[in-house]
């Protein structure tokens, strides 16, 4: 598994990652810092990795391209630091691990999970 950790978050989330043995980069040591979300998500699918971010933007962009890749983990939660989320986020890591690696969304905040497997399809489908 290996994870693109988004602008938005710590870059210190790459130490964290490490400990579990998971490859880590945050975006700012490949890209741009204000490169667009498509570019973004663009190089995740390039190189097989999942985005760590607080950015809902990203799962606004796999519903309306419907894309099954890459999966994405959005943060819904204020403190954003890993001293809050480290023990939710890896253990959301080991559990839906398979969905991950065929294509899912996975939202968390600081008491549960939502997983949506990919592509997001409307209701109407």
């Amino acid at each position: 598994m290996k994870i693109l950790i988004d602008m938005n978050l710590s870059p210190n989330w790459v130490d964290v990652f490490a400990k579990y043995g998971i490859v880590a980069k945050h975006w700012s040591t490949i890209g741009k810092p204000m490169a667009s979300d498509k570019v973004i998500m663009e190089w995740a699918l390039e190189n097989n990795y999942i985005v760590f971010t607080n950015d809902l933007d990203f799962g606004a962009l796999l519903a309306a391209t419907q894309a099954q890749f890459p999966s994405v983990i959005q943060v819904r939660t204020q403190d954003l630091f890993p001293d809050s989320l480290e023990t939710i986020l890896i253990q959301s890591l080991n559990r839906f691990q398979s969905e991950l690696e065929s294509g899912a969304l996975i939202t968390l905040d600081l008491s549960r999970a939502k997983v949506r497997i990919l592509p997001i399809r409307s209701n109407n489908n």
